[in-house]
């Protein structure tokens, strides 16, 4: 029997413009998995024609974000001069090091009508040697990402190695990141990782012999060998890898030093990040500081 202290429980956040999304990480227990840091599941959510879900410019430090759609698309742009459409399936791996600025909004084709969205977005750290790398944006289509199944679960290896593949994501440190589809009856085995935790986005299913309840991640021992099995279709997926120590986190900025995350909030506050191509709206720095 598992520990209930292993459970973590989503919290409601509005983004802005009634846009909710459940946080998993940080959590008060842990505040990251590997190298997952922050972990924010929004949807399934259908937005209307008058809706704003737009994120407008915001700027970022020590980090890299990874988005990853199951439903919808989002236009991405960054102070790299990168602009990408983000669809279902891809992984896209913006590297903040010691500064980037990017918006995140709705494709004007899908502007002005009804639209569903669906997906996640973590936070992967940086090893202390590449908080202050250049700022990149890294975009891998769905057709790039291994797609294999596995006792009858259908996988998708989104970052990292595991049951003989190899994901094309470049990573900064040992990372694991694996969308589970499974229909009632399957059951996988979930490989190993110096730090793990599994999220059921959808349907029932068992671990072990505990059942899991939607929205919730539990955490794995490590050199357990847990048995994943599905009540019915299951979408989930692991997260994880080698943990890097804990970091300083404020708004959008992290790093294991408190000095710059100040830094980085004068300069935001001062005008001196760098600006997004195209973009004249920011998101200003909240009053009350770290």
């Amino acid at each position: 029997m598992r520990d209930p202290d292993d459970e973590l429980e989503p919290q409601a956040r509005d983004l802005g413009g009634g846009f909710v999304v459940q946080r998993l990480l940080p959590a008060a227990a842990r505040q990251a998995v590997g190298p997952f840091l922050f972990f924010d599941h929004f949807g399934p959510v259908e937005a209307g024609p008058a809706d704003n879900h737009d994120v407008r410019p915001h700027p970022h430090i020590g980090l890299a974000t990874v988005t990853y759609l199951f439903e919808g698309a989002m236009l991405h742009r960054d102070s790299t001069g990168a602009v990408q459409r983000i669809e279902p399936g891809a992984i896209n791996w913006m590297t903040a090091g010691r500064g980037i600025v990017h918006s995140e909004r709705t494709p004007d084709d899908l502007r002005g009508r009804r639209r569903r969205s669906h997906g996640l977005q973590l936070w992967a750290a940086l090893p202390q040697a590449d908080e202050e790398s250049e700022p990149v944006f890294a975009h891998t289509p769905a057709a790039a990402i291994p797609a294999f199944e596995v006792g009858g679960a259908r996988l998708r290896l989104l970052v990292g190695s595991a049951y003989g593949a190899e994901s094309p994501v470049a990573v900064r440190s040992p990372t694991l990141f694996i969308d589970l589809a499974l229909a009632a009856g399957d059951a996988l085995p979930l490989p190993p990782a110096p730090e793990r935790a599994v999220y059921l986005v959808q349907g029932r299913a068992q671990l072990d012999d505990r059942p899991l309840r939607p929205g919730t991640m539990v955490l794995l021992r490590p050199g357990d060998e847990p048995m994943l099995a599905a009540d019915d279709d299951v979408r989930a997926v692991l997260i994880g890898g080698a943990p890097l120590g804990p970091r300083r986190i404020w708004w959008n900025f992290v790093s294991t030093r408190r000095e710059r995350i100040e830094q980085a909030a004068d300069d935001w506050a001062g005008g001196r990040f760098a600006s997004v191509p195209g973009e004249t709206e920011f998101i200003p720095l909240p009053e009350r500081r770290f």
